[in-house]
């Protein structure tokens, strides 16, 4: 197709046919020809390039004759600029054919160039070289363009047209395209004609193979790529690699982001980038430039926008901070398992430290009352402890492969902007603590959820009732277990206040009947035992005496694994079974730095084991805890506080229970303000978030609002259940179905497809985990970016395909498979067989 053929068609006829009127201005005259073969029965077509004056009176006869509709489309050829200002307008006696019509030219899209561009697709290099030489071509030089070059032996093989479709099928063949390729070598030659014309290539090889020409054509576009984004000049050792001309750099631009946002071809793509980069040795020849442009061609590329990343949030860029993080979601290189651990870190440093300085506002205007501090946590702070916790599990994920400290002065940072805000919530909530004492009065007290919210449930007949005592379940926690059972029935989260001092044995105790007004510490030789009138409980075959004597064979209790794990039956005439769960406490105490990992499976249980309820003909749930925690990451080696001197018993490196003075760094209550009976007549502990022992990453025991203001769930089982996911299809894929991994960090493919109209627009929540052939969990999905950090599960809608970074156990090697399980019932949607072939 020609110029004027294009033009024609693709302007003229297109736009007169929406407009019926149009005006097209042409000061260089290029366009007359043209726009004067409009002319038709129907179509009438002005020239006002002899006579202003007859060209006016045509034009306004042939207006009064479209009104008329004796013809149907209007054309007024200007050979002058088209009027831009108001004042030009009115001064042009054929404005106003554009105001009730079109305009020629009509934006940027309409100059010279991108018209050629338009008419010559598949020529785009030789016509953007044609303008560089000369910017007002005629329009026989651009119709000369490829003239004959039609490349009829890749398109019949192939099965595509374009210059940039052979292009792809040659970088990226698919099966039927490589085998045609093969079974003839025709297409060779008029491979290097194309090559050579629309992208500058003049292929070195002589082999005929498709596999030769396409590792230089892959060498040649990844490399001309990186050239054209570099701000830098190219280092001397690098400037003779073959590049591909200026005039080519949109078509080399398009191509790779093509390769790299096509989910079929991001496998192959990062194969052949890092192995052109070391054939390059990219990294030590470039490795000391700070600016490497906008793309990320190569993964080396990657760590310098990770490295600017580091760097702006070292000075607080925010905004540049955002731009590289949104950035970075679409890069192919979050198909590495190992570089989305590093980009997870940044991100939940970024989200910390953002919600610290948010909140750091927020603060001042709620500090006047207990309440106001207390109500500011459950709606807003403990949202930064829930960041927190975050980016410690982001940190754990990537720490074994830090061997070099990398990511060390992110992790000081946010943990030091972290520490900072805390400080000074907790001298805040301190001071208030010795104030109003303990519980505050008017809120829900731990001492006080049996009798209101379990007992008065088991007064009627037939109900059965669920107790769940959840050891060190942090109010944060809480919110996130609330939102993911609210399919199984109506929830509702209140905020209660712990018993002083906050460990398990008084905290568990706290969760009995009667204990608000019974609870008593009664001192003996090791310390003190909680008491319950006069009934010890200190352990839990004592604490589950006390409700066996009052609910007899009513009652029926176990741990919450064992009952997930279906190792225990519950009886047909239980009414109140209580289930225990202590892994989060247990876990905390003696793996701090894994610690994060188990809260997510201890979320896991809870789920499934509501579930278990709901089938068992429960009706009512009740989640408590004993005590909050906190996590101590940010302190220094010398960041303790040293004990208050008199007859004090050491809690927990956190508090003190006995008879003594204080000091400035030490708040001091009575017994009875804060809310403690028996032996001791007071309690103490540091102002600050200060422990008595060095080292402690994990505590409970002291008062602050993370240790002591905790979460009560009750869930009503009566509630229609979400569709189930049945209603959609899952699929796993790993790297376009291969069957092993050589990573730790495999990244796997998660699809869901509709199978009915009915699961158009719900959301789906998937659990990822591995599982051995004894259906041990071996691997489960990392935490961050698509992954919830509470639960573990990936929440989508029919129609997405995602990619989930599996996190394989360290020690783990042999074959497994990837389950997608329903969260809450743990049944397999589907599953991939794969198997570990790591290098080392």
């Amino acid at each position: 197709m020609s110029f004027a053929e294009f033009f024609k068609s693709s302007v003229l006829e297109a736009r007169l046919a929406k407009s019926q009127v149009m005006v097209v201005y042409d000061p260089e005259r290029r366009y007359r020809d043209v726009c004067l073969e409009m002319a038709t029965e129907k179509r009438a077509v002005v020239d006002s390039s002899e006579s202003s004056i007859i060209s006016r009176a045509k034009a306004i006869a042939d207006l009064g004759k479209l009104g008329e509709r004796q013809i149907e489309q209007l054309l007024v050829y200007v050979p002058a600029a088209k009027p831009l200002e108001d004042e030009d307008k009115q001064k042009d006696p054929f404005a106003l054919y554009g105001a009730c019509g079109d305009v020629f030219p009509s934006g940027d899209g309409d100059n010279y160039l991108s018209l050629c561009l338009k008419a010559k697709p598949d020529h785009a290099t030789q016509v953007r070289a044609v303008f560089d030489q000369d910017p007002n071509p005629s329009l026989a030089v651009i119709d000369a363009i490829g003239g004959g070059l039609n490349w009829p032996s890749l398109r019949a093989l192939l099965k595509v047209e374009s210059t940039r479709d052979i292009l792809f099928a040659l970088l990226v063949p698919s099966d039927l395209q490589q085998n045609a390729l093969k079974e003839s070598d025709t297409w060779v030659s008029e491979a290097k004609a194309l090559l050579q014309a629309s992208i500058g290539l003049g292929l070195k090889t002589r082999g005929k193979a498709r596999s030769a020409i396409g590792d230089e054509l892959w060498r040649f576009v990844l490399f001309s790529e990186f050239v054209f984004d570099l701000p830098e000049e190219l280092p001397p050792s690098l400037q003779d690699v073959p590049c591909a001309a200026a005039a080519a750099q949109p078509l080399i631009e398009d191509m790779c982001e093509r390769l790299r946002s096509d989910r079929r071809t991001q496998n192959i793509y990062i194969e052949r980038a890092e192995t052109i980069e070391a054939e390059l040795d990219l990294p030590s020849i470039c490795g000391h430039m700070a600016d490497l442009g906008e793309r990320d061609t190569f993964p080396f590329e990657e760590r310098t926008f990770l490295q600017r990343a580091m760097e702006a949030l070292a000075r607080d860029d925010t905004d540049k901070v955002k731009a590289i993080l949104g950035r970075h979601a679409q890069s192919v290189w979050t198909g590495k398992g190992e570089s989305q651990a590093q980009w997870d870190l940044i991100r939940s440093a970024f989200s910390l430290m953002e919600c610290c300085q948010d909140n750091d506002r927020l603060l001042s205007e709620h500090t006047r009352s207990m309440d106001r501090l207390i109500d500011l946590y459950v709606s807003q702070l403990r949202e930064i402890d829930r960041l927190h916790r975050e980016f410690e599990q982001a940190v754990s994920d990537y720490d074994w492969q830090d061997a070099q400290g990398i990511m060390q002065p992110v992790q000081q940072q946010a943990r030091k902007q972290y520490g900072k805000l805390i400080e000074k919530v907790q001298l805040l909530f301190t001071k208030h603590l010795q104030h109003t004492g303990w519980p505050v009065v008017g809120r829900l007290a731990n001492g006080d959820v049996f009798d209101k919210l379990v007992a008065p449930k088991l007064q009627q007949s037939g109900i059965k009732v669920a107790y769940l005592m959840v050891d060190a379940l942090r109010y944060e926690l809480g919110v996130a277990l609330e939102k993911q059972l609210a399919e199984d029935g109506m929830v509702e989260l209140k905020p209660a206040l712990a018993q002083l001092p906050s460990i398990t044995p008084v905290g568990m105790a706290s969760l009995l009947p009667g204990a608000g007004t019974g609870l008593r510490l009664v001192k003996n030789e090791s310390g003190y035992t909680p008491h319950l009138g006069d009934q010890p409980v200190a352990n839990v075959g004592q604490r589950m005496e006390i409700l066996r004597k009052r609910y007899g064979q009513r009652f029926q209790e176990g741990r919450l694994e064992e009952f997930v794990r279906n190792r225990f039956e519950v009886d047909g005439d239980v009414e109140l079974l209580v289930l225990r769960s202590v892994e989060i406490d247990s876990h905390f105490e003696n793996h701090p730095d894994t610690a994060p990992t188990e809260i997510i499976n201890a979320l896991k249980r809870i789920r499934v084991a509501v579930h278990k309820l709901k089938d068992a003909g429960f009706s009512e749930v009740v989640i408590a805890t004993d005590h909050g925690f906190f996590m101590n990451t940010h302190a220094g080696a010398g960041d303790t506080c040293s004990k208050l001197p008199g007859d004090w018993l050491n809690e927990h490196q956190r508090c003190l229970l006995g008879d003594g003075s204080s000091d400035s760094h030490h708040y001091l209550l009575s017994a009875e303000k804060a809310g403690i009976r028996g032996d001791f007549t007071s309690i103490a502990g540091p102002l600050s978030m200060a422990s008595y022992k060095s080292g402690m990453l994990y505590y409970h025991g002291g008062a602050s609002l993370q240790e002591c203001v905790v979460p009560v769930i009750t869930l009503q089982l009566d509630a229609s259940e979400q569709a189930p996911v049945s209603q959609a299809t899952v699929s796993l894929n790993y790297k376009n179905g291969a069957k092993r991994i050589t990573t730790r960090l495999p990244v796997i493919e998660i699809s869901l497809d509709n199978q009915d109209m009915f699961s158009v627009g719900r959301d789906f929540e998937i659990l990822l985990e591995a599982h051995d052939k004894k259906g041990e969990v071996v691997g489960e999905a990392k935490p961050g970016g698509l992954v919830n950090p509470a639960t573990g599960t990936i929440t989508l809608k029919p129609g997405d395909k995602v990619q989930v970074t599996l996190k394989m156990q360290m020690e783990y090697e042999g074959k497994f498979k990837v389950k997608a399980l329903n969260p809450s019932t743990m049944v397999a949607f589907c599953q991939l067989d794969l198997e570990t072939d790591y290098t080392v």
